[in-house]
């Protein structure tokens, strides 16, 4: 991993945090317990902060950026999937945001929501809690059933597993 301080910021990460070493992390990014950060992961926090909850994943290739007076904020259980960009926006607990989905500056996304693969929510935009967005621009389409819901706690959990395993296998390879 990359771990760069910028001006006076540097990461700060939980002792129980996986990140992968090919991940980049610069500035005032604060990670929170079994929180994982995958291969790839750009996290930029150079003018705000990049705040990121207990248990959330940022799957590989993702990027993570602020934008001026917005910082970009994910709450806890939150599961960031491959290639996915979050700028400058804020992620309530426990929402899915699938791969190649991009959400752009000040948008909000309720908890218990899914943005689905290659979504775009375009700047400003609320969405609601319990919601599911797809399409360009992202629009809601119905809400998330309780079998949805499931899924996003099952697999935000999965993650916090596959990044502890990650986690022991790497101070047990370096004994």
């Amino acid at each position: 991993m990359t771990s760069n301080q910028y001006v006076h910021h540097a990461p700060r990460i939980h002792p129980s945090v996986f990140v992968a070493e090919s991940a980049d992390l610069i500035g005032a990014v604060d990670i929170g317990k079994d929180a994982s950060v995958w291969f790839q992961v750009v996290i930029r926090a150079d003018d705000e902060p990049v705040t990121i909850g207990e248990g959330t994943n940022v799957q590989d290739g993702s990027v993570l950026h602020i934008d001026a007076g917005m910082p970009t904020e994910l709450g806890k259980g939150v599961t960031v999937g491959h290639r996915a960009i979050v700028h400058g926006a804020v992620v309530e607990d426990h929402v899915l945001i699938s791969m190649g989905a991009v959400i752009l500056s000040g948008a909000r996304i309720g908890r218990h929501s899914i943005i689905g693969a290659g979504a775009l929510v375009l700047e400003n935009t609320e969405v609601p809690p319990g919601s599911l967005v797809v399409g360009v621009p992202g629009r809601v389409i119905r809400s998330v059933t309780d079998e949805q819901i499931e899924r996003i706690h099952r697999t935000a959990e999965g993650y916090v597993e596959r990044g502890r395993i990650y986690l022991e296998r790497r101070v047990h390879d370096a004994f």
